[in-house]
Parts: structure tokens; C-alpha cells; sequence
């Protein structure tokens, strides 16, 4: 007997096979007949019939939630929830649940390839080796290009995926810190690495700069341009978290001066990009000199790996089981935690 209805707000696989062997019988799952661009798309039956709402791409505000009258939970099949309205959630008594565990290696894997792909100058001789005439066949010299046991690698925010990308920089010799106050004492001594008491202090002393903090009121906008300027001449900053942590025309001011050595972007304030686009991407496109070799953008794509596509589908249906059918709920987000 079926005992919820599970709404899928998008159709992203073949088939509902996966699904099935994880709800059973004990859920009815509707995917949408058709493509879908918004919640606008799903019809008012399905909206009325679904307890739990499964959101990818979309937001969710509180007009939508008028048209969910038998909603009980919403689950973002993913480890951001910045689209999501959950005060107003919160007063309809919705769970918002996330997925915070489906890619944790690869995106700190795509911030490791950034970061070596700009500090051991690869990208410097990709634009080099292919220019017409190719440049000579030597290395480059150049501040972008430091051996990694003489530099700091800053770290903002220290959770799941944090932690992973710290343990990889570590390995590769650098010196490690981070600044997240939201952390207990001690989280440091157990990791093996520093603690920095102020983002200013952070940034002050980090050669090589990744993001890992959430989207929330006191994180949009932290890095800009006054801040970044702290970093020390030559600096990098890698961000595969949420675009706008930082000032993106800040930090082309700052790659143009000179200031900023290189950047590597996964994310962007709005994505896709949309007019006005901003100059970093312009440039970056239109292939200007100050971009070459120092600049590379990937299109929020750290996440994947055929693995965490999957890791995607099965999480977020045993999350949305368990907040429904118990036996308790999982990887609940409350509306107080930005």
C-alpha cells in the first residue's frame, strides 16, 4: 500500500529503476511528463498530490510552495540549498533536506586540479606551446609557478569537502590553514593543520586561496575587492563553491593589475551567465592577454563523475525515504543555519 508521494521536479534519468528498489511499494514516484524549466512546468494534480518534492536545478519560494498543500518535505539533490526558501518552508512545517555527501572527492579534486594546473604553470605552457610560432622550448618563468612546501594554502570554510581538499594539500606539501568560525576548537589538531582567528588573517599569510564556504547572508559577498586585496602579491584563488562569495569584477581588477597571479573558477555569481556578463568571462573568452594561461572557468561542473551522477539518484531518495517514512530524518537543514 502506498503510504507517500514523492514528486520529481525533473526527469534527469532513463528510468525510475533506481528509484523503485529504494521507495518500494511504500511510495508512489510522478517525474514529469515532460521536460521541465521551472516548477511553473509541473502540473497542479501532481503538485497537489506530493508530499516530498525532489529539486535539482530549480528554486523554490514561497509562492510555489502555495500550490504543494500536502508538502512535508523538500529535498535538494545536492549539497548547496541557497534556492531554497526555507523560512518559508520552515512555516509550513516543511523539512528542507540536502544531500551533502555524493561528491565530496571530486570536487576537491577539481580544486586540486585548479590549483596545480595554474601554481605548476600548465596552463602558462598550453598557451605557449600552441601559439603561432610556439614559444621556445623551455620552461616559464614566472610568480605563478612556486614550488608548493614554500607556500600557505588558505582554506575558507572547513567542512566535508574542505577537509578533503586540506588533506590533499597537505600531501603535496603545503602549509595548510583555514578560517571557518563556526567550528569547534580543536578541529585543527586533529586535521594536522592551522587555524587562522579572522579571514583577515587568513588571507594576510595564503599564498593559494580555495573556497568551500556555503551561500548564506554572511558568506555572499566576503571576498572582495578590499579583501582579496590582502592576499599577497602573486597570489591565486580558486573558488568551487558558490560564485557570489566573491567579487568576480574584483577579481579581474586584481589579475589585471598583476595582484592576482591566476584564478580558476567552477562557479559564477549567475549561472549560465547572463547579460550584463561579467568582464572576467569576457575577457577570458575573447582570450585577452592578461587571461592567458592565469584564467580558467569550468561550468559548475566540479561535481562529476558517472559515480556521483549516480551517488545523486540514490542519496536523495533514501534522504527523501527516510524524512517520509522514517525511521528519522536525515541531513535536515534548518532555516536558522546562514
Amino acid at each position: 500500500m502506498t503510504r507517500a508521494t514523492v514528486l520529481y521536479s525533473e526527469k534527469s534519468y532513463a528510468d525510475d529503476s533506481v528509484e523503485q528498489r529504494i521507495y518500494g511499494p511504500d511510495v508512489r514516484v510522478i517525474f514529469p511528463p515532460e521536460p521541465t524549466t521551472s516548477l511553473a512546468d509541473l502540473s497542479d494534480a501532481d503538485c497537489a498530490a506530493a508530499e516530498g518534492l525532489m529539486i535539482l536545478r530549480f528554486k523554490v519560494n514561497a509562492a510555489d510552495l502555495k500550490r504543494f498543500p500536502r508538502l512535508r518535505a523538500i529535498c535538494r539533490m545536492g549539497v548547496g540549498y541557497d534556492n531554497l526558501d526555507r523560512a518559508a518552508a520552515a512555516d509550513r512545517q516543511i523539512m528542507v533536506l540536502n544531500v551533502p555527501d555524493y561528491g565530496t572527492t571530486e570536487v576537491a579534486d577539481h580544486a586540486m586540479a585548479l590549483v596545480l594546473s595554474l601554481r605548476r604553470g600548465l596552463l602558462l605552457h598550453h598557451e605557449a606551446q600552441r601559439a603561432s610560432p610556439p614559444a621556445v622550448w623551455r620552461y616559464v618563468d614566472d610568480p605563478l609557478v612556486r614550488r608548493s612546501s614554500v607556500q600557505t594554502f588558505g582554506i575558507v570554510g572547513m567542512g566535508r569537502i574542505a577537509t578533503a581538499v586540506a588533506l590533499r594539500a597537505k600531501a603535496f606539501g603545503f602549509r595548510v590553514v583555514f578560517y571557518d568560525p563556526y567550528l569547534p576548537n580543536g578541529v585543527e589538531l586533529g586535521l594536522g593543520i592551522e587555524r587562522a582567528a579572522t579571514l583577515e588573517a587568513l588571507l594576510e599569510q595564503t599564498d593559494t586561496l580555495s573556497v568551500h564556504a556555503p551561500l548564506t547572508r554572511d558568506t555572499r559577498g566576503m571576498l572582495g575587492l578590499r579583501q582579496l586585496s590582502l592576499l599577497p602579491k602573486g597570489a591565486v584563488v580558486v573558488n568551487t563553491a558558490r560564485g557570489p562569495i566573491i567579487d568576480i569584477d574584483a577579481l579581474a581588477i586584481l589579475l589585471k593589475s598583476g595582484h592576482l597571479a591566476g584564478v580558476g573558477l567552477d562557479v559564477v555569481p549567475v549561472e549560465p551567465p547572463v547579460e550584463p556578463v561579467p568582464e572576467l568571462l569576457l575577457a577570458y573568452r575573447a582570450r585577452e592577454a592578461w587571461t592567458l594561461g592565469r584564467l580558467i572557468i569550468t561550468p559548475h561542473s566540479a561535481f562529476y563523475t558517472p559515480q556521483a551522477w549516480d551517488d545523486i539518484r540514490s542519496k536523495s531518495a533514501e534522504t527523501m525515504r527516510a524524512a517520509l517514512l522514517g525511521p528519522r530524518p536525515q541531513n535536515v537543514i534548518s532555516p536558522e543555519s546562514d
